[in-house]
């Protein structure tokens, strides 16, 4: 994390049983260990925000990028004629495959 190693740490230590004393140093050690979890969860949450809202833009990049499908649209006119009882374009004739009669 901060690359610290062992001969570094010991000093540290030395130091921290010098300043605070031998009865102070395991409550401060507490604290300090409580007070980094906390810290830990409190990125953790905001690191998830995050992430999250990433995840959204991407996905709202990637719908606003693909190209939008192509709907077959009636012919203009066609829901007019349809109420009045016309037939549309789609109907076949009245009279188709029939014979014409004699």
């Amino acid at each position: 994390m901060f690359n610290i190693g062992m001969p570094e740490l010991l000093v540290i230590l030395t130091v921290a049983l010098i300043v605070l004393g031998p009865k102070r140093l395991p409550e401060v050690a507490r604290a300090l260990g409580k007070a980094m979890a906390e810290f830990r969860k409190a990125t953790a949450g905001i690191s998830q925000e995050l992430e999250n809202a990433k995840a959204m833009l991407e996905e709202e990049a990637r719908k606003a990028s693909e190209p939008a499908p192509k709907s077959i649209a009636p012919a203009p006119g066609a829901e007019a004629r349809e109420a009045a009882g016309a037939p549309s374009r789609s109907d076949p004739p009245p009279n188709a495959g029939n014979p014409p009669s004699a």
